[in-house]
């Protein structure tokens, strides 16, 4: 009996080896994207990229008046001292005729000097006047307002921490180190106590921030991970951003609990990337999902040496250029916009798509560039959700940017104590990302509403959110 062909042979083994072939595929592109993450460049910049620099920034006169106008105000408030320098002995002779005799002109020429002056406390003691009755009766002046019971730390400090950690990302022991270096003991646990407790002051406006996260049309959400310091597994902090706010939440799992309870049944569009924890709220009747095109080009970035990869990087380059000529010409967001989105991203996107089917099959599905492709043609419509809305991006690049504080941070301080911690620092971390997001000086809002808000009417606590807060005085902001 003649024994087949080995193309036609059929067998256990042959489908053992074929399956083993294909897993050996996958684990060669998966140690060869953890030798790119760790050994080459974060960068997905390409040489000879197609998109030109990025725009300068346009003169916009009204913005310049302002920008002049806060200089002012800052050298108004500034600390000046004035040092007089006389003329040295030996030049008060005029070199012309000789004279001894020479007069000043004017107040003098100025040279002006920044110095950099060391940060330092201030003890404030205030001597509450006491007064007695002959009957026995005492009465004594009141109290100074403060953030919390019995605390001798003003709304000024407690906003610096507050900065220093959710903006600066400084952890709390290189802040004692640095205090101590100025001859300022305070102890960690001291500078921790007094963060969490205005984490609790403001949470009313955490929670006023989040309730106005439905009503938004358009939202971008992303998640990443925090270790806590009580449970094994991993903590979540989530953020949505809106046009006025970003918003954190912390949870401790990637469920789409945290999408359900902060969206609800709410309207609109949600840009994300394709977790399945925004399934709940991206069904028919919810949000319309809006995908991100930065995270198909990752994918496809990353098997850059295969010369394929070129043409679809090209294409992706080629709509982030329409985007940019939209800016240029002052039309984001417009129906113009949209139209210029048709007429020249539509196209190519099809060629995209196009260059997706051509080489699906000439890849393992479990490959790495076989995934990228998966990855776009399962998820077309959601990436192309931009073509039909001009009010989104192309991309989630703004909640992926909003969680670098996040990022930062964990490298940092490493973890957060308790889920208590967690809820305190996903609220102060909203309040000074919304500050930045508006231009507002975050330790004068904070200083400002740390007060406020324990007598503020709770029906309008939404006023003391930094897109609507009004300064006590018009010097806060910078």
């Amino acid at each position: 009996m003649v024994p087949p062909p080995d193309d036609e042979h059929d067998c256990g083994w042959k489908a053992y080896a074929k399956a083993q072939e294909a897993k050996l595929v996958e684990m060669g592109d998966k140690i060869a994207a953890l030798e790119r993450r760790f050994l080459e460049k974060k960068s997905e910049k390409r040489k000879g990229s197609k998109l030109p620099p990025p725009l300068p920034p346009k003169v916009d006169p009204t913005a310049a008046t302002k920008a002049r106008k806060r200089t002012q105000e800052f050298q108004a408030r500034l600390d000046t001292e004035i040092v007089p320098v006389p003329v040295p002995d030996a030049q008060r002779t005029c070199a012309g005729c000789g004279g001894d005799k020479m007069r000043p002109v004017g107040s003098g020429k100025p040279s002006v000097v920044y110095e950099y002056v060391q940060p330092h406390f201030r003890k404030r003691v205030f001597r509450r006047e006491t007064l007695s009755c002959r009957c026995g009766h005492i009465v004594t002046a009141p109290a100074p307002e403060r953030v919390g019971e019995k605390t001798r730390y003003a709304p000024s400090f407690i906003a610096h921490l507050i900065v220093t950690k959710c903006a600066d990302s400084i952890p709390q022991y290189r802040l004692e180190r640095a205090y101590r270096n100025i001859g300022i003991p305070m102890s960690r646990s001291t500078m921790c106590s007094l963060l969490h407790r205005g984490g609790r002051e403001l949470r009313p406006l955490q929670e006023a921030a989040t309730a106005l996260v439905p009503a938004a049309p358009d939202v971008h959400a992303d998640e990443t991970s925090m270790r806590q310091q009580d449970i094994e597994h991993r903590a979540f902090f989530w953020t949505f951003v809106t046009r006025d706010l970003v918003v954190y939440r912390y949870a401790l799992d990637r469920s789409g609990d945290t999408p359900k309870k902060i969206l609800g049944e709410s309207q609109g569009r949600l840009v994300v990337d394709q977790h399945t924890g925004y399934n709940a709220v991206t069904r028919p009747g919810r949000r319309t999902r809006a995908g991100c095109i930065a995270h198909a080009r990752r994918k496809i970035f990353e098997q850059r040496e295969h010369p394929e990869a070129k043409e679809a990087l090209d294409l992706i380059s080629a709509i982030y250029l329409v985007e940019r000529d939209a800016k240029e010409a002052g039309i984001t967001g417009t129906s113009a916009h949209l139209a210029l989105r048709r007429e020249r991203s539509r196209p190519l996107f099809a060629r995209l798509l196009r260059w997706g089917h051509r080489h699906r099959g000439a890849f393992e599905p479990r490959s790495g560039m076989g995934r990228a492709i998966r990855y776009l043609l399962k998820n077309f419509r959601a990436l192309g959700c931009f073509l039909r809305f001009a009010t989104i991006p192309p991309d989630n690049n703004i909640a992926e940017a909003s969680l670098r504080r996040i990022a930062l941070g964990r490298s940092n301080y490493l973890f957060v104590g308790n889920e208590e911690a967690g809820h305190n620092l996903a609220g102060l971390y909203t309040l000074v990302a919304s500050c930045e997001k508006h231009g507002v000086n975050p330790i004068a809002y904070l200083t400002d509403v740390l007060m406020r808000v324990q007598t503020h009417p709770a029906s309008k606590i939404g006023d003391l959110l930094p897109h609507r807060w009004k300064p006590p005085d018009s010097t806060a902001r910078t």
